[in-house]
Formats: C-alpha cells, structure tokens, sequence
C-alpha cells in the first residue's frame, strides 16, 4: 500500500537560516503521529541578517537565533537534542560545503523516511544552494519534498504537489514572530532583515505547500 506523501515516522527538517524551519514546515511537524520522531538541520548561523549591528555583532546574532529556534521547536515537544546547527557562514552557502556538512550530520542520525527542504526555484540563494546539495545526497529510500519561502526566482513547471490545511495557523503564527531577532528587536543595523506582518500572514497561510520531488 502507497503511503501519503506527507506521511513518516522520521521525518527529517532542512533549513537553510534559523526560522525557515517554522516558515517552512511548522504544520507538518506539528501534525507528526504518536510515535514518529522529527529532526531537525539548520544550516547556516543566521548571523547576516542585520549588517552593521554595534548591539548585534554576527557571534551574538548567531547565538541567539539558535535559542529562538530551539524555542520554536519546543511548542512542538521537540528537545534541543533533536535540533542540529551545523553553523554555516549566511548568505555566502555554497552548495558543496553544504553538501558535505549534511552527508556528515545524516550519518550521525536514524535514516529518514521523509526529508523535507527548501526548493531550488526560491529567490534567495542560500536556498537554492541548500536544494541542490539535498539533490546530491545519495537516496537511502526516503521520499522528499520541498517549500518556498519566498517567490520562485524563475517560472517553471512545477512538480506534483500536496498541501497540508493549517490547523493551528494563529498558533504558527506566533511561532514566527516568536523569531524576535527577525521581527523587529534589532534597530541599529545598516540594513537589517524584518518579517513584515504582509510576511507573517504568507508563512503563515491557512495551507503549507509543497512539492513531491523525484
């Protein structure tokens, strides 16, 4: 019997920054079945998001960014154990060093059924570096599938999908701007990075997408 796409026992969470995790993926591990185990990877430390900070140097702004998602991960009963940072440099990944740092993270974890990362068309490039290294990675008979976090950098014909209805989208929410680092409590950078209530209401939509990679 074909089990549902969105089904696993391991399910296995890949995110290029802190926070794209929750944006990514909050309501499919919030909706795991008793029993199954969920993991997560951060790649990179986050700590480019507010250049220019004197109150945010990028040591402090990596270290607190960690806390934030391990807090996140928490409203979903997820221990910090279950939560990897590898601690890539933002916003300069390139694709094989994020490829090696993931083949070295997975071998020290249970084999996933269900992986779940970011898509190669999304307009940040620390994204689609982080997609093309999932799509180099030897497949050891899980299923993947991926999100968008923010618009496709080119048109393409996308893949199957499947959606998944957001239950607890307030909830998620909250989550997000749980994130304060992004939302507003840095003030003093040159240029910073803010979630905008426009972006809270688009990762936290009433559906999470994603598509059924080959």
């Amino acid at each position: 019997m074909r089990c549902h796409p969105l089904a696993a026992r391991r399910l296995l969470v890949i995110a290029p920054h802190p926070d794209d995790e929750a944006i990514g993926a909050w309501g499919l591990m919030r909706r795991r079945r008793v029993g199954a185990s969920v993991r997560v990877i951060v790649v990179s430390d986050g700590a480019a998001s507010h250049p220019g900070s004197l109150r945010w140097p990028p040591e402090r702004l990596a270290t607190e960014r960690r806390r934030e998602t391990r807090r996140a991960m928490a409203t979903l009963g997820l221990a910090p154990s279950a939560v990897r940072f590898l601690g890539l440099p933002d916003g300069v990944l390139d694709m094989a060093r994020v490829e090696e740092a993931l083949r070295q993270a997975m071998r020290r974890c249970p084999a996933p059924d269900l992986i779940v990362g970011p898509l190669a068309t999304d307009a940040h490039a620390d994204h689609r570096a982080v997609a093309r290294a999932i799509s180099r990675l030897p497949r050891r008979g899980e299923r993947r599938i991926g999100y968008q976090v923010w618009p496709a950098v080119a048109a393409r014909r996308r893949g199957p999908c499947v959606s998944l209805g957001m239950a607890g989208t307030r909830m998620k929410r909250r989550v997000i701007h749980g994130y304060r680092t992004q939302t507003g409590r840095i003030t003093d950078a040159v240029a910073g990075f803010t979630i905008t209530p426009a972006h809270l209401r688009a990762f936290a939509a009433p559906l999470e997408q994603f598509e059924i990679l080959a």
